[in-house]
């Protein structure tokens, strides 16, 4: 990993396409501003990850959440049925 110091407007070239600028800093967080081609995609990390648990969540199964279900009703307790007309 490549460490570098950055003032407020200075930028970063990654390759002849890719620009960083830092753009603002404050007490705790600092704002940087990404130039890239629009066929690439730039995205937070955090973002990715909660994108992929998303996708991975809607594939289950209806006897995955049958069995999720199950695991989290309190021991001895069975599940409630629904009578016709209620």
């Amino acid at each position: 990993m490549l460490v570098m110091s950055r003032r407020q407007g200075e930028t970063i070239l990654i390759g002849d396409e890719i620009e960083i600028v830092i753009a603002h800093i404050g007490r705790s967080r600092v704002k940087v501003g990404i130039r890239a081609p629009r066929q690439m995609l730039v995205i937070a990390r955090e973002m990715k990850l909660v994108r992929e648990e998303n996708l991975r969540a809607a594939g289950a199964t209806a006897s995955d959440l049958s069995t999720l279900v199950a695991r989290l009703r309190p021991p001895g307790q069975h599940p409630a049925r629904l009578r016709r007309g209620d």
